[in-house]
């Protein structure tokens, strides 16, 4: 079957977009809050460059109980915040509001866990040369960190392409939405089968980039 033979094609193509929007939304506020607040929980930490127990253990919490959460239960729990942030709870942009939430807690841990694994005699080594803390962050511990950080993204983004496909199933749009109502509750096969397919192309591709450019900048 050629695609321009696929009666659902411009459905197919809306939903594409839609989910492109919502990981886009999603991983963006991932990258930006989540990887500051993993860096900052990574000096706060006992024992790190400006250590503050109190805050470590209440944002590391916060974080835990937003990744305790199942995505779909999520994605209902925050609908009140959802709808004052965008005035709506369907849709990809207000799907996008539960998505954000989940990946900066995701992205958070994957960046704290990779700056923790940077070995402690070169955080010490550039200490001693008189570096500041925002100097060993920028130029030592994401140089270091470069390929667990990108790995770790890239396994983000291949899970939440999944939750993306799930809010479909509340009306978030995107290829979950369209698997959903034409695959599904009307037997449409072709559809199943030409999402399944896409959604297989589209995380090879994500992981074969990643992995690539992990092993790219492995200073190991």
């Amino acid at each position: 079957m050629m695609f321009s033979d696929f009666v659902y094609g411009p459905e197919f193509l809306q939903a594409t977009f839609e989910t492109l929007q919502m990981l886009s939304l999603g991983l963006n506020t991932a990258f930006i809050f989540g990887g500051l607040i993993g860096t900052y929980l990574f000096l706060w930490r006992p024992g790190g460059l400006n250590q503050n127990p109190i805050l470590f253990h209440t944002v590391g919490t916060i974080i835990n109980i937003v990744r305790s959460f199942p995505f779909v239960i999520l994605l209902i729990s925050v609908g009140p915040f959802t709808r004052l942030l965008t005035g709506t709870t369907i849709g990809p942009i207000a799907a996008s509001v539960p998505l954000s939430i989940a990946a900066i807690a995701y992205f958070a841990r994957i960046v704290e866990l990779a700056l923790n694994d940077v070995p402690k005699g070169v955080i010490e080594a550039t200490q001693s040369m008189g570096a500041s803390t925002s100097t060993i962050v920028l130029d030592v511990l994401f140089v270091e960190a470069r390929s667990s950080l990108i790995l770790g993204f890239t396994a983000m983004t291949v899970s939440f392409i999944s939750y993306s496909a799930a809010a479909g199933i509340v009306g978030g749009g995107g290829l979950g939405d369209l698997a959903i109502r034409y695959g599904y509750y009307r037997f449409q096969t072709d559809v199943m089968a030409t999402t399944i397919i896409s959604l297989i192309v589209v995380v090879q591709g994500i992981q074969f980039l990643g992995g690539r450019m992990a092993a790219r900048y492995n200073r190991k």
